[in-house]
């Protein structure tokens, strides 16, 4: 592993962090459709981060760099259950690399942080959402270990 890599480091996100991370969000061909990155941020990602970082089950995580650049984000949402005998699933989200650092190996690094992550918190299961349109991603999940094992749907309103 490079000294690049070792020298990072993983840490919830700061309101100081929300310009970064929704830049990281927007960077990409679904993301630019649906996010709307300008400064001033409009108030409804502040808004949202607040809900957020308020939530005890509810974790935005920010990968920074030696330099304390933020370059990587997730989102993990810790989901109680009363099957699985009261279970807890975490949910990760909005999982993003910033595009000069993408081919390093940071991705496999984020996952297998939030595993970890899913363990302290006594998780059973760790799960995700995939849009259909990111090949590339779903192959990078099963390499992880993710299994394509429920059909999922949504409906947007």
């Amino acid at each position: 592993m490079s000294d690049k890599i070792v020298s990072m480091k993983f840490q919830k996100a700061t309101i100081k962090d929300l310009e970064s991370i929704v830049r990281l969000l927007a960077d990409d061909k679904l993301g630019s459709q649906r996010e709307s990155y300008q400064i001033p941020l409009p108030d409804f990602y502040i808004e949202a981060f607040e809900k957020i970082t308020k939530d005890e089950n509810q974790e935005l995580i920010v990968l920074k760099d030696q330099d304390e650049k933020v370059i990587g984000t997730m989102h993990l949402t810790f989901i109680q259950y009363l099957t699985y005998r009261g279970g807890i699933r975490m949910q990760i989200e909005a999982v993003r690399i910033d595009k000069e650092n993408r081919g390093e190996g940071l991705g496999e690094k984020m996952f297998l942080w939030a595993i970890e992550r899913a363990k302290e918190r006594k998780a059973h299961v760790v799960q995700l959402t995939t849009d259909k349109q990111r090949p590339d991603a779903l192959r990078f999940y099963e390499k992880l270990g993710f299994k394509a094992s429920h059909e999922g749907m949504k409906l947007h309103l």
